[in-house]
C-alpha cells in the first residue's frame, strides 16, 4: 500500500483520481484548497511534510481561462508557481509527483494530431501559465509525470466552469426544447474524468518518468460530440450548427487541440478506449447515479 496525496481532491477530475487510488489498494489523502494553498511554499511543504506521501498527485489549477485572462499574476501563482512548490517538497521527499496540463499548451495550427514532441506555443495567459508550471515540474523534480489531456468532463461538478459540463450542458438545452447551437470548428479529444483517474493510477505504478499524452483515441468537433451525445441517449434535439463567429471568444483559442498519446504507446501503458467508449460509459454512470 502506497500514501498518494492527491492536491485538488474535490473538483471533477480529483474526486475520480482519489476513488481510483483507494480502489487500487493505496492509502490516499484528498486535499482540498482549505487544507493547502499550492501558491504558498511553507503550506505545501507543511502540509505535504506530515503526511509524507510517496505519490503526490496535482489536480490542482486555475481553469477558467477569461479569468486567468483578466487576472494573470493569480494565474500564474496557482498554474505556474503551484507546481514549482509542489516539485520542490517532492523532491525534498523523495516522492513520484504527477502534473495534469492541458492541450492549450498549443496554438492548434498544426492540424493534426500533436505529439509531445511538437513545440508548444499558448495562444493565451491561461495556457502560458500551465506551460510553466510543466517546466518547473520537468526541471526540477527527478521523478515525475506531466500529464496533457483535453476536454475534460465528469460526473463532479467543475465549480470553476459553473458546475455544470458540456455533457450536462447538451443535455439541459435539449430538455428544455431549445435550439442547440454548437461550432464544428473546433476539433478535440472528449476525455472522462473516469479513464483519466484510471491512466494515472496505471502509470503511477510505472517508472516511465516525463511527457505524455493522455486522451481517449480519436476527435470530433463539438457539434459531432454534441450529436454523439443526444445519440446514444435517445434524445430528440434540435441540433444546428453554429455559424461563423457566432460566438465570438472573449480569449483567443485553439481550434485543433487533439493529442497523440504517443509515449504512452511507446511504452505499452495506454489504457485509453475510443473517445465514445468513455461517453457510454458516463452516460451508464450518470443514468445508475
Amino acid at each position: 500500500m502506497r500514501t498518494v496525496a492527491v492536491v485538488g481532491a474535490n473538483g471533477q477530475l480529483g474526486t475520480d483520481v482519489v476513488a481510483a487510488f483507494g480502489a487500487a489498494g493505496d492509502k490516499v489523502h484528498g486535499l482540498c484548497h482549505s487544507h493547502i494553498e499550492i501558491a504558498n511554499l511553507d503550506s505545501v511543504r507543511n502540509v505535504l511534510g506530515e503526511i509524507r506521501p510517496e505519490v503526490i498527485v496535482n489536480t490542482a489549477a486555475m481553469h477558467h481561462v477569461e479569468s486567468c485572462e483578466l487576472h494573470p499574476e493569480q494565474a500564474y501563482a496557482v498554474n505556474g508557481n503551484g507546481p514549482k512548490h509542489l516539485a520542490l517538497v517532492a523532491q525534498e521527499l523523495g516522492a513520484v509527483v504527477m502534473h495534469i496540463s492541458t492541450d492549450y499548451v498549443f496554438d492548434g495550427a498544426k492540424a493534426e494530431p500533436y505529439e509531445e514532441t511538437d513545440p508548444p506555443q499558448p495562444l493565451n495567459v491561461y495556457g502560458n501559465t500551465k506551460l510553466s508550471g510543466e517546466q518547473f515540474i520537468r526541471c526540477i523534480a527527478d521523478r515525475h509525470f506531466v500529464l496533457r489531456t483535453s476536454a475534460v468532463y465528469g460526473l463532479s461538478p467543475c465549480r470553476a466552469k459553473g458546475g455544470r459540463n458540456f455533457v450536462e450542458l447538451m443535455l439541459k438545452l435539449a430538455a428544455d426544447g431549445r435550439e442547440i447551437r454548437v461550432v464544428d470548428s473546433e476539433r478535440v479529444t472528449p476525455t472522462s474524468t473516469r479513464e483519466l483517474a484510471r491512466q494515472i493510477v496505471l502509470l503511477s505504478r510505472s517508472d516511465a518518468y516525463g511527457l505524455c499524452h493522455a486522451t481517449p483515441e480519436g476527435s470530433c468537433s463539438w457539434h459531432e460530440f454534441a450529436g454523439e451525445i443526444f445519440s446514444v441517449t435517445s434524445t430528440k434535439a434540435n441540433l444546428q450548427v453554429a455559424g461563423p463567429n457566432e460566438f465570438p471568444a472573449k480569449v483567443p483559442r485553439p481550434k485543433y487541440s487533439v493529442l497523440e498519446n504517443r509515449a504512452l504507446k511507446a511504452r505499452g501503458l495506454n489504457a485509453f478506449r475510443p473517445w465514445q467508449a468513455g461517453l457510454r460509459a458516463y452516460l451508464k454512470e450518470r443514468a445508475a447515479a
